[in-house]
């Protein structure tokens, strides 16, 4: 009986020592024991030996709680294939504080850090003559003047000039345009093996490789990784094309306006010859070049920002704003020797049989679209997200937009519009046939599978930018992922200036009459 009322005696004293409420049936249970064991002295139930045992023990957890140190914590990124060492994300302190060091993104500029000169085999310095390759507009003959005057005055200036088959034909109407030179390099696509369907998927033929051209434009022959520079001299749809060309590794674009809207070429073309030479690093700016009166159409607001759309019917388009943004002047094209860039992110694509083969692959910019085609009934799709069950689509479609296509069909369908450096994937679905479907954006780093299921209605099909239309039979499906190759395009001030300019320019993104402020005329009472 002591035993007991000892060990309940304990119980109190650590309670009282933890500053913790003790359970009722503690204090019951001792309470029963007092009553029972009448004749056991009041004294002994605090006695010294149980008071010095509970606090021997209240004094040796507290001494083992000082002494014992937290684990150290490290943080990875991982994936379906390894974990690697996480990029901004840390962990600092003794308690395990987890901390972000930079963000995600951010404005990205390239410049040139090697001499333009480099050493010859006898050691003499020789200079190096960067390609440039010119993609015109194909249906519209007014650029291909403006694109003669830009080659000419290049080729002044040392550059060798890459021009495909249909240009070149149009460069033999200009007596002054050597086709023979050798700075003039004849330049047709290729296919670029493991992209494409059917042979072409496993490795080009000697068809496809061997262009149709003379034993002249062999000699002056170039390849993909021969250009240093594209210049786009037309709209939006010659940029894909160029994305479309360039599989792999895709050189700086500078996209020249020619086309009707040009959403995604900044520059005018009158500025095209100055902007290749900066672009080259063949041309120094320096700030005090945007100071003067010539550049007043930049920004020349010190209230507020000043967008200037040069390449679009030059539009100016002022936008005010907080006095904390005057602070910050906008940057100008090749201030000292930094060119700004947009990384265009582009999706590497794979479409697989019933039996897991792979049928074909494409790299797109702007969207995947799963539709129902020409059937009656709705598409029917299976949608994963890493291999997580994502929903099942009832719908006309679905489209997975990169951010620079989330001004296309995705926006036209309810889609977010999303800024070009945001790393993300957009889901959206086309006229779903239920109210609780919306748009959804995911991470760059995820894998998106869908597969039209065995019970589905009709086929499905599926369209890479607009072109590439495949049929999609039971059992087919469409994996989407990042590709490692970003389309570079080349910002005239920076990427978010050229982004929120041609959406106000082209969309008239939020325009609306502003209100006016409320009158200050006292109102009688």
């Amino acid at each position: 009986m002591k035993q007991h009322i000892l060990s309940l005696a304990a119980l109190l004293c650590l309670a009282d020592a933890f500053q913790v409420r003790p359970a009722p049936i503690i204090r019951s249970s001792l309470h029963r024991l007092h009553s029972a064991e009448a004749k056991t002295d009041i004294n002994e139930l605090n006695s010294e030996a149980a008071i010095n045992d509970a606090e021997n023990l209240v004094q040796t957890n507290g001494e083992n709680k000082k002494a014992a140190t937290k684990r150290k914590m490290e943080l990875t990124w991982c994936n379906a294939d390894a974990c690697h060492e996480t990029i901004r994300e840390k962990v600092v302190g003794d308690h395990n504080h987890m901390e972000l060091t930079a963000p995600a993104t951010g404005q990205v500029a390239y410049s040139f850090v090697d001499d333009t000169s480099s050493t010859s085999a006898n050691g003499e310095g020789a200079l190096y003559s960067p390609a440039v390759l010119i993609l015109v507009k194909p249906d519209d003959e007014d650029l291909v003047p403006m694109a003669v005057e830009v080659i000419e005055q290049l080729l002044e200036y040392g550059v060798q000039i890459m021009v495909d088959s249909i240009f070149r034909e149009k460069l033999r109407n200009f007596e002054n345009i050597d086709l023979d030179s050798e700075m003039i390099r004849h330049f047709d696509p290729k296919p670029v093996p493991g992209f494409g369907s059917g042979k072409q998927l496993l490795s080009p033929s000697e068809d496809d490789v061997t262009n149709n051209s003379n034993g002249e434009d062999q000699q002056h022959s170039a390849d993909l990784s021969d250009a240093d520079l594209i210049v786009t001299l037309g709209g939006d749809g010659t940029i894909m094309y160029a994305s479309h060309v360039f599989s792999g590794p895709v050189p700086p674009i500078l996209p020249v306006a020619g086309g009707s809207m040009g959403f995604l070429t900044p520059f005018a073309r009158e500025e095209m010859l100055e902007a290749i030479l900066i672009a080259l690093g063949l041309k120094e700016v320096t700030p005090d070049e945007n100071d003067g009166d010539d550049d007043k159409d930049s920004h020349d607001n010190k209230n507020g920002l000043t967008i200037s759309q040069r390449a679009n019917n030059n539009m100016h388009i002022e936008a005010s704003s907080f006095s904390g943004y005057s602070d910050r002047e906008p940057l100008a094209f090749g201030n000292n020797n930094k060119i700004c860039i947009s990384m265009r992110m582009r999706f590497d694509c794979r479409i697989f049989g019933s039996d897991g083969s792979l049928r074909a692959r494409y790299t797109v910019l702007n969207e995947v679209v799963i539709d129902r085609g020409s059937s009656p009934y709705l598409a029917s799709l299976e949608c994963f997200c890493d291999d997580v069950h994502l929903t099942t689509v009832q719908a006309d479609g679905i489209i997975f937009a990169t951010p620079t296509g989330s001004t296309a069909y995705s926006m036209a369908a309810g889609g977010s519009v999303v800024h070009p450096a945001v790393p993300a994937i957009m889901v959206t679905p086309i006229c779903p046939h239920v109210l609780s479907f919306r748009s959804m954006v995911f991470p760059d780093h995820v894998v998106l599978r869908c597969y039209v299921p065995s019970d589905a209605r009709s086929t499905a099909c599926v369209h890479f930018d607009g072109k590439h239309r495949t049929e999609l039979s039971r059992g087919d499906s469409v994996q989407i992922e990042m590709s490692p190759h970003p389309v570079p395009t080349i910002n005239r001030v920076d990427h978010s200036a050229d982004w929120l300019s041609s959406l106000k320019s082209n969309f008239n993104f939020n325009t609306r009459v502003r209100q006016k402020k409320i009158s200050t005329t006292s109102v009688s009472d």
